[in-house]
């Protein structure tokens, strides 16, 4: 990967022969684990404006009809959050001259807070190019990290790196944005769509427990285009409309059955599935078929991977030639733009079985050949940043580059619950097959439920830390630590696809360390503590959960820590806490916290009649609250209902819901963006 430095420039046709789409990545740490920023995208014509608000794309306006423009979302890195951007350079219309990428931060943070501030741009077959890091940033509230700008016949990269200290706000002035001015509290939905123009309203970012939105700039037309939608705090801007996206309730219909042991007719039925391979095939089919029928999960789950928007068919069972014996993947994609084709091969796993590496190679050896683009597995397992799911070796020989993807099962139900549970769908039949294919994920018997087992290195860790008797450099102590940060990763999957939200597992550490090195001092802290420890984040919130799984006493805790409000009395902000934890479980550990130390503790059924208990005796005002709740885990390696896995998992939906969720109004008043 090529580096270079603020204000230079590079032709992407010199560095890659697939350089048709690309994959752009703003990625950043914080030493708190709170920093976030949120990415937009700007087209702009010869004259450096936006042709009309519809170039404008943030996260309540994704993507563009076209394809050209994908927000894909954050992911974590093995050092932070990365925000990436799906660019179709083939896509982008002919009077498009630059493609500005920024992004801009809220409520008094500044990009000066952030570290290792960076911008990379990758091939189709996710091949990094070019890179460029932010090394100056302070007090601005925006940032123009690059741009994609014409020359000719090809496409060049510059990086920008030019801040503003007037936010978003006044980054999209410059680019012909109108600002409107606050008047009157838009919270009606306008009937009507004003006509096309350069004036657009600059959002704020959304926050936890907004009820009410207006429909904001899409693009026109298609029925695969995403909805976009402005938080009605954006008081006084322009309600606009665009075409209704639909969502499924999240409250059933009253059933019609006259009593429990009569069973729903499902359009993908899973009792009968026995051996692994019907649940493999089953399950293959089941997905591509809805990937084919329905455009936003067709793209969703193919975009990052390379995938042009276009008109995308499914195929299973494939014979395609291997030496003596042709091979059959699972599953084939292609998706046909402009005359040209992609393909990818699909190989599938469920019920926890393993992906084969040298099965996988076959069939990378088949796309090379063959000219495909990328093989794509898919199983329970979870994807890991510096980690592969399986071990492949590339032949630098080959002209013809083939990309290898790794979907889990439960990335593809997040996707599928984002769509039919908050983001919606071009039409209400296609909502229906969305709540289909959930419902044959989440069954029982599909073997479709994600990441599900600690491996076998669970057991013999589990049983030496409990008899002390495991050295601090067993390497199966590394295994149980990657294991750990899968489930996580699985863990805000799951939960943010309930709320609506990223929800990404906390990473302290910088741009430049090594994911194995972190792995093997985090295995040795286990061998010595007995303890797995975590911290993830929901996007929209400041409240970090610290997740820590105690092997030796077999308790599972999940915390938060929060500040005190400023200028409060200390007995008035404990009584303001407890009643903003009146449906918290009694069973809440509640604790305050003092300079250099931690104070006196206590449950809220202890508390609530006597809330001077969590006062200092020595009166000392709390610096802030850590909540605690700490439940039983599994003793088995995952696969049961008392499982280790499923504990951790409920242990934080808990802890979520009953806790966190009631903190909005309380951060709030302790100056936090939330």
């Amino acid at each position: 990967m090529q580096e270079i430095s603020k204000g230079a420039n590079v032709s992407l046709t010199a560095l890659s022969e697939d350089a048709g789409a690309v994959v752009v990545s703003l990625g950043w740490t914080s030493a708190t684990g709170e920093g976030d920023a949120d990415v937009s995208v700007l087209l702009l014509d010869e004259n450096g404006k936006i042709r009309s608000e519809n170039d404008f794309y943030f996260y309540n306006h994704p993507a563009a009809a076209d394809g050209s423009v994908q927000l894909l979302g954050k992911t974590p890195t093995s050092n932070g959050d990365e925000d990436r951007i799906s660019v179709d350079l083939t896509a982008v219309p002919e009077d498009v001259a630059r493609i500005v990428v920024a992004a801009s931060q809220y409520g008094g943070a500044r990009f000066g807070d952030l570290d290792d501030l960076r911008m990379t741009v990758a091939d189709r077959s996710g091949e990094p190019l070019v890179g460029y890091s932010i090394e100056d940033a302070g007090v601005e509230t925006a940032f123009i990290f690059g741009e994609l700008y014409r020359r000719g016949e090809e496409w060049k990269f510059r990086a920008v790196g030019q801040g503003y200290e007037t936010g978003l706000a006044g980054l999209a002035t410059d680019f012909g944005i109108e600002v409107l001015e606050d008047t009157e509290p838009a919270t009606e939905q306008a009937s009507t769509t004003p006509p096309e123009g350069a004036t657009a309203a600059v959002p704020a970012p959304p926050q936890a427990g907004d009820a009410t939105a207006v429909t904001a700039p899409a693009t026109p037309a298609a029925t695969d285009a995403a909805s976009a939608t402005v938080p009605a705090q954006t008081r006084g801007r322009a309600p606009r409309t665009t075409k209704k996206k639909v969502t499924l309730p999240k409250v059933a219909k009253k059933s019609l059955a006259e009593n429990e042991s009569w069973r729903t007719a499902r359009l993908f039925p899973v009792p009968s599935l026995k051996s692994d391979k019907e649940r493999e095939v089953r399950a293959t089919s089941v997905l591509l078929s809805v990937m084919a029928e329905v455009p936003e999960l067709g793209r969703r789950l193919t975009a990052g991977f390379g995938a042009p928007a276009g008109r995308m068919q499914t195929f299973t069972e494939v014979p395609l030639p291997h030496g003596d014996t042709p091979r059959r993947p699972d599953g084939v994609i292609r998706v046909e733009r402009a005359g040209k084709l992609w393909t990818a091969l699909v190989e599938t796993k469920t019920h926890g079985n393993p992906l084969k590496d040298e099965q996988v190679q076959q069939y990378m050896d088949i796309a090379a050949r063959r000219g495909y683009e990328a093989v794509i597995t898919l199983s329970n397992d979870v994807a890991l940043d510096g980690s592969p799911v399986v071990d492949v070796k590339i032949d630098g020989r080959r002209k013809h580059k083939v990309s290898l993807w790794h979907l889990s099962w439960a990335e593809v139900a997040h996707q599928a619950q984002m769509l039919i549970r908050h983001e919606g769908v071009g039409n209400a039949a296609h909502a229906w097959l969305l709540q289909e294919l959930l419902e044959y994920l989440q069954h029982e018997n599909s073997g479709c439920h994600g990441f599900q087992n600690m491996g076998p290195a669970w057991v013999p860790v589990r049983k030496g830390i409990e008899d002390e008797t495991i050295s601090p450099d067993d390497e199966r102590a590394v295994d149980v630590v990657e294991s750990w940060e899968r489930l996580i990763r699985q863990v805000c999957l799951r939960l943010g696809g309930e709320l609506g939200q990223k929800a990404l597992p906390v990473q302290r550490t910088r741009r430049d360390s090594d994911p194995r090195a972190r792995r093997v001092a985090a295995a040795g802290a286990l061998c010595v503590e007995g303890r797995l420890s975590a911290e993830l984040r929901v996007d929209g919130t400041s409240s970090v959960i610290a997740v820590t799984a105690d092997l030796r006493t077999g308790k599972v805790r999940t915390s938060v820590d929060i500040p005190a409000p400023e200028g409060s009395y200390p007995l008035a902000m404990v009584k303001r806490l407890l009643r903003a934890l009146a449906e918290a479980p009694a069973d809440l550990h509640v604790q305050s916290l003092v300079e250099g130390g931690n104070g006196p503790r206590g449950t809220l059924e202890r508390l609530r009649p006597e809330p001077g208990d969590l006062l200092p005796k020595d009166g000392a005002a709390p610096t802030g609250f850590r909540l605690s709740l700490i439940k039983g885990m599994g003793s088995t390696r995952g696969n049961t209902e008392s499982g280790f896995i499923r504990g951790v998992d409920a242990a934080v939906d808990r802890f979520h819901h009953g806790v966190v969720a009631h903190l909005g109004a309380v951060e709030a008043r302790g100056g936090r963006r939330g």
